[in-house]
């Protein structure tokens, strides 16, 4: 006889081998360069700029869900190499081993935040309910999950058990929001999707952060402005003329622009930890530089800078902050999308910003700046 509990253990086990038929479904990768053809589309044309993107002068001054493990390969290609052959390659090539790029693949639907408790337990502040809540109701069929810093570190351990010079960095980084900031480009390295800041609230759906004449397929990497400061003034505020914000990001598992920057992070904090700077008084760059939006707005500009990524028929200058000022659509040079100010930052009142009522606003971030004391917090600036 059939009953009620057999019932439900039969379910279960049907559900466990459709659930296993579908993971071991692999997509085919390569670690051979990649290169990308039509390098850039743009309203302009050609871009000619001066070489300088922007650079200011400075001075020296638990747990919630399991994950599965990293991708395998469905298949060799000629161009691969075997785990076994990694000795002795750099840490780009390991990273690039051991998290493929697909750039025709599908953006996969995580979206990633962090905070020090989850929205399960009460010590989660109601501060941050709505907007959080604003994610899952937006994105129904994605995965949201805010991970905890504990969880974070054992998922960190976990992912990039491979590549054990990346869990030291981390791990040796002293001040939470040097983790915070390196946590967000290692889970999108490893799982792709979205990261956005606790204190985001999403406007618009990620189906329509992109044109519909630019197909999904194309793309890898979108980003946003955060800061086009057209004053004289402009590095007494920000670190570059023109600064891509990392408090949202939506991004392919294995991008380029997130190796690079996970592999120059890494590559610093180590440097700093044999020369006995890893402690907050003691860091020979700052937070910003370090690990915040100028190394991540340079790792950007590199990349769409690369020969070893595109493929580049004909003779052109860099692209620079120019190639962004003033935007007011989205722009695409090669597989990087680029919004303009007003997605990530409507309603800052300047720099060109529009109201989040505007048809290009898709997250609102209400600058809190959780990770430090009151009187440190980015505020935006009010233009004069």
């Amino acid at each position: 006889m059939l009953t009620f509990r057999k019932a439900l253990a039969i379910a279960a086990v049907f559900f466990t081998v459709i659930y296993l038929l579908q993971t071991s479904t692999q997509s085919k990768s390569s670690y051979a360069p990649d290169k990308i053809n039509n390098a850039e589309t743009s309203s302009d044309g050609g871009i000619s700029h001066p070489k300088s993107t922007g650079l200011a002068q400075l001075s020296k001054d638990q747990i919630s869900r399991p994950y599965p493990p990293p991708r395998g390969f469905a298949e060799q290609s000629k161009t691969q190499v075997r785990m076994n052959n990694m000795e002795g390659k750099t840490l780009r090539e390991r990273l690039r081993f051991q998290f493929p790029y697909d750039t025709e693949g599908k953006f996969p639907a995580y979206i990633w935040q962090t905070w020090k408790y989850t929205p399960a337990q009460g010590e989660f502040s109601d501060d941050f309910r709505v907007s959080e809540a604003s994610w899952t109701e937006m994105h129904p069929s994605f995965v949201h999950e805010v991970i905890t810093d504990r969880t974070a570190a054992y998922l960190i351990r976990y992912l990039y058990a491979s590549v054990p010079e990346v869990v030291e960095a981390y791990n040796a980084l002293p001040i939470p929001v040097l983790k915070a900031d390196f946590f967000r480009y290692l889970i999108l390295l490893a799982r792709g999707g979205i990261y956005s800041d606790i204190d985001t609230t999403v406007l618009r759906s990620a189906i329509d952060w992109i044109p519909a004449d630019i197909p999904p397929s194309s793309i890898g990497l979108i980003v946003g402005i955060e800061a086009d400061p057209d004053r004289p003034d402009w590095q007494d505020w920000y670190s570059r003329r023109i600064q891509f914000c990392q408090w949202t990001i939506q991004a392919k598992a294995g991008h380029p622009v997130l190796r690079n920057v996970v592999a120059t992070i890494t590559e610093d904090t180590l440097r700093m930890k044999k020369l006995g700077l890893l402690a907050k008084s003691k860091l020979d760059k700052s937070v910003v530089e370090f690990t915040g939006p100028a190394v991540w707005t340079d790792t950007i500009f590199n990349y769409l800078n690369s020969p070893e990524y595109f493929k580049i028929d004909s003779p052109r200058k860099n692209i620079t902050w120019e190639a962004f000022t003033g935007i007011e659509s989205s722009k695409k040079i090669g597989d990087v999308v680029v919004l303009p100010i007003t997605s990530f930052s409507p309603g800052v009142n300047n720099m060109g910003a529009k109201d989040i009522d505007d048809p290009m606003a898709f997250v609102k971030h209400e600058f809190e700046g959780t990770w430090k004391p009151d009187e440190e917090r980015i505020k935006p600036v009010i233009s004069t």
